[in-house]
């Protein structure tokens, strides 16, 4: 009788995998509208579309960082929980910064490696928010999740190799030319790797979620 109405007060360990769930589609949500903004039209709609979706993600941190502490038993390590959200923060973060950087700049026009950088954030965004739910049972769904994360990283790989050709093109279209062009697009680059370098993390965190719970 005492013990069903402790357990009865304990929080419930599931909400953690709908706060991931809930985590995983606002980012998703923020590739999207990175990837949208990145054609060249209704920037400054798209921008303010991260800027809101990036405030949301950092209330499904917060809440999830407050569980942590407050939740007796949680599904895995605190500090796998923390890091596995913390890399998902991490890369709506990420956006939030290249909105406000093409904000700061009135940047209007993206290089076509930039668009190609851009299309492969929803991508690996989408595969993040299929793993989420599948990490409430690792030892059932362990193999699609290796698939997924492997999927990330390689999207990762060529994320980077576009982020290497659009500098270079960047260089040799600005090369003599316009200095400040150059600078502005070169950052821009810049954060476009670190977005899908975060999703990277994520897989990764995941991946180590499988391995130690297998």
């Amino acid at each position: 009788m005492v013990l069903g109405w402790f357990q009865a007060l304990m929080p419930k360990e599931e909400r953690f995998f709908h706060l991931f769930e809930q985590h995983a589609a606002i980012v998703a949500a923020g590739a999207d509208a990175l990837q949208s903004l990145l054609k060249g039209e209704r920037i400054e709609h798209f921008c303010k579309v991260i800027f809101d979706r990036e405030n949301e993600a950092d209330e499904i941190t917060r809440q999830i960082l407050t569980a942590v502490r407050r939740t007796f038993i949680t599904p895995f390590d605190r500090s796998d929980i923390q890091d596995l959200t913390s890399s998902m923060d991490d890369a709506i973060d990420q956006m939030n910064k290249t909105a406000k950087i093409i904000t700061l700049y009135e940047v209007k026009h993206f290089e076509p490696p930039m668009q190609q950088m851009g299309d492969i954030v929803p991508q690996v965004a989408k595969l993040m928010q299929e793993a989420m739910p599948l990490l409430s049972n690792i030892g059932k769904n362990s193999g699609r999740l290796h698939e997924i994360t492997g999927k990330m990283i390689a999207l990762e790989e060529v994320s980077d190799q576009l982020h290497d050709e659009g500098r270079k093109q960047l260089f040799l279209k600005h090369r003599g030319g316009n200095a400040i062009d150059f600078i502005v697009g070169g950052e821009i680059y810049d954060h476009l790797e670190k977005v899908v370098d975060r999703f990277e993390d994520v897989a990764n965190e995941v991946s180590a979620l499988v391995t130690d719970h297998l």
